[in-house]
Formats: C-alpha cells, sequence, structure tokens
C-alpha cells in the first residue's frame, strides 16, 4: 500500500460570496499534521514494507530496522488521516466558492509540482546506475494526466492511487456540494447519501458502483468533511454524528484491509488494535484542530512544513530507492543514518520544488483558469 497527499491539500481560502473573497486565519496545527502523515508513509515506505525498498537496502527492513519496522509498518495509516485532513480542508476551501474557481484552485495545486515529479522520476530511472526501470515514453506521457490508475498504464509515481482517489472526490464534492452552492443541509445530505451509497457499493459488489462511491476511503473523506461542519458549529450534534459514523466505518477498512493473522511469510504484523488506534489518533487530532485546542499552535514555520507535504510526498518513494541506495549501498553509511538523511534530502528537494515550480506555477494557473 503506497501513500496521500493530499495532500494534497489547497491553501484555507474561503469565499464568502461568489463576488467578495475573504482569508480566514490559517490552521497551522493543520499543516503540521500533514506533515507528520507524510512522514508516516515515508517511514512505511522505507522502512514499513518490503518490494523495492528491501533492493535499495540489499536486505529486508526487518534486518534494518529489526524492532522499528514493526512500527514503521503503521506508517500507511498516513493516508487514511491524509484524507481525513482532505475531507476538512476542501470543504473549507470550497464552501461559498464558485465552480470555477474550486477547479482552478485544484488543478493549479495538483499539477505544477506533479508535472516535475513525472518528468524527474523518469529521468532518474533512466539513468544507467539506477537499477529501477523507467516505464514506457507513452505511459509516461499518459502519466502526465494524471490518470493512468483508471487507464490500466504503469504508473512512474507508486503514491499517484491516492490522487486517484482524492480526485474523485474533488468530483463528488464539486458537483453534489459546490455546483449548487455550499450551505450546512446540502453538506449533511451529501455526506449522509455517500455514506449510504457506499455501503450500498460495497454491498453490490458492483466495479463501477465501487469506482465512483470508493467504500474503502469515503468514511475518511466524510468524517474531515464532518469534522470541517464541528469546526463551524462545535455544538453541532448532527456534525458530530456524521464523524462517529464515518470513524466507525472506516476503522472497520482499516482493520479489514491492513490486519491478518500472524504469520510468518508476511513481512510484518499489524494488531488490529493498532490499526483502530491509529485511525482514532488521526480523527482526535483533526478534531482538536476543529474545536480550537491547538491554536495556540501557531508558529510560521508550520506553514512551510504544510507547503513541503504534497512535493515531498510525490518524490519521496522512488527517489528515496535511489538514495537509500547510494548511501547504504554505495557509501556504506548505517541504516538509521540512511533513513534520516534520505528524508532531509527528500525534503530538502520538496522544498525546491515548492519554490521554484509551484510559488510562480500555482498562481500563473488559477490565474489563466480563472482568467483573472
Amino acid at each position: 500500500m503506497s501513500a496521500p497527499p493530499s495532500t494534497l491539500l489547497a491553501p484555507t481560502t474561503v469565499v464568502a460570496r461568489p463576488s467578495v473573497a475573504r482569508r480566514v486565519p490559517r490552521l497551522r496545527a493543520l499543516d503540521g499534521l500533514r506533515l507528520i502523515a507524510a512522514l508516516m508513509v515515508a517511514a512505511y515506505h522505507y522502512g514499513g514494507r518490503d518490494g523495492e525498498i528491501g533492493e535499495a537496502w540489499g536486505s529486508s527492513p526487518a534486518v534494518q530496522f529489526p524492532t522499528a519496522h514493526e512500527w514503521f509498518a503503521y506508517g500507511c495509516l498516513g493516508v487514511q488521516i491524509f484524507f481525513v485532513i482532505s475531507g476538512f480542508v476542501i470543504c473549507m476551501s470550497g464552501w461559498g466558492r464558485p465552480l470555477r474557481s474550486f477547479f482552478a484552485s485544484r488543478v493549479s495545486r495538483l499539477f505544477p509540482s506533479y508535472w516535475v515529479a513525472i518528468v524527474l522520476v523518469t529521468a532518474v530511472f533512466a539513468l544507467p546506475p539506477v537499477t529501477y526501470a523507467a516505464v514506457s515514453p507513452s505511459d509516461a506521457l499518459v502519466n502526465l494526466t494524471m490518470l493512468q490508475q483508471p487507464l490500466g498504464v504503469d504508473r512512474v509515481l507508486g503514491v499517484c492511487w491516492t490522487l486517484w482517489a482524492e480526485l474523485r472526490f474533488y468530483a463528488l464534492f464539486a458537483l453534489c456540494v459546490v455546483l449548487p452552492g455550499a450551505n450546512r443541509q446540502r453538506v449533511v445530505l451529501f455526506c449522509a447519501v455517500w455514506t449510504l451509497a457506499a455501503a450500498i457499493a460495497e454491498a453490490a459488489n458492483w466495479p463501477l458502483l465501487d469506482l465512483v462511491l470508493m467504500p474503502e476511503y469515503a468514511p475518511f473523506f466524510i468524517g474531515g468533511i464532518g469534522l470541517y461542519l464541528v469546526h463551524r458549529d462545535r455544538k453541532d450534534i448532527t456534525a458530530w454524528g456524521i464523524v462517529g459514523v464515518s470513524w466507525l466505518i472506516g476503522q472497520h477498512y482499516a482493520v479489514d484491509r491492513l490486519w491478518h493473522a500472524p504469520n510468518p511469510e508476511f513481512f510484518s504484523y499489524r494488531s488490529s488494535l493498532g490499526i483502530i488506534a491509529v485511525v482514532t489518533l488521526g480523527y482526535v487530532a483533526v478534531a482538536a484542530i476543529a474545536l480550537g485546542w491547538l491554536n495556540r499552535v501557531d508558529w510560521r514555520w508550520l506553514t512551510t512544513a504544510g507547503a513541503l507535504t504534497y512535493p515531498f510526498y510525490l518524490v519521496h518513494e522512488h527517489l528515496g530507492w535511489v538514495s537509500v541506495a547510494a548511501l547504504h549501498r554505495g557509501l556504506g553509511l548505517p541504516s538509521w543514518t540512511t533513513f534520516g538523511l534520505t528524508i532531509v534530502a527528500m525534503l530538502v528537494l520538496a522544498r525546491l520544488l515548492n519554490r521554484y515550480v509551484e510559488e510562480w506555477g500555482t498562481p500563473l494557473i488559477r490565474r489563466k483558469l480563472t482568467g483573472r
């Protein structure tokens, strides 16, 4: 399972009416939580699973991190936390915003770093010293659309499956909430209908319904939307009900997909209680932010941390393989030193993408799409 997100998430700019825009205070604690979720996913990719990363280390990560790999295995749940954050932020940023503006904000946020990451990973994998195979030129071009997953094309970035989930969520939210105009009643109805429809899709076992309604991931997006309603009114019992139901269903899917009986043939064993605990902590963290309990966590550097999350998420997995191989097998550095330096290297690369790609590309694309 790769992981995210997200996010994959846009700046918290809210428009009260189509003609009047106002900027709400940025929830910097939410930026920090994004980075924590991204680092969880990175820990999973570097030390919590087997596969290509084992080739980079020269042995299984279970050998490199005899105890820590069991904890790193829970890092994949950073994806579910990303989805909860995404539900919160997309509801916040789409509230009162016209469809064209919403569409422009999503495209301008997602694509600049994504395009560069596709080109960068493809180019690095094409280098003779790199043993990982690059996708075909045709498949690499299709990857630029972000639609490689439904088209059955080889992925340049393993984590892009989460972007495909995000795109479907954006489409559902845009059509059902943003287009007719967001208000509490419409958002509550959207959450209720999506929850019921996703359950029906699971029971029907019809691929088209699964594709559109995403039963496995819907609870986390819906939970984030419910927590945004709580942020608007902490006494909203209906919103709390949405959060509670989404948590109950979400933990079920997390356990169902990630738990297995103890088996030496599996790389690692996650207990069901451990999975439930991580999912719960994700909900609790976003709830604490929604309720204002973390308003004092207002350090400016958290805004930068939040800005690094998406480009870091895009590049960390595949380029991390290359970094681990070069540092550990090439230079002979110890496992933990390699792990730390690889994280730092990916964060530095993410900062470069943010500074030289996103800071000019995002506003440029947004202006072109909105005509302003």
